[in-house]
């Protein structure tokens, strides 16, 4: 299972390893690619993880999420 996270306010390679840690903490995703220019986290997922759960993650780490797919 995959999900794309579109994420705003990622400036640096820092920004971008904090977004990929904070995905990384919940159960169930085994993998997160984050493109710091498209703004964007790839997720690998071993179960279905809710969408508020990423939300509350990304945002919780100091971004914000505009649109999961």
């Amino acid at each position: 299972m995959y999900k794309t996270i579109m994420v705003r306010g990622m400036s640096c390679g820092h920004c971008q390893k904090r977004v990929e840690n904070a995905l990384l903490e919940i159960d169930g995703v085994e993998t997160a690619e984050v493109d710091l220019i498209e703004g964007r986290a790839n997720v690998r997922m071993s179960r279905e993880v809710g969408d508020s759960e990423f939300r509350f993650a990304v945002e919780d780490a100091g971004y914000e999420v505009t649109e999961i797919v």
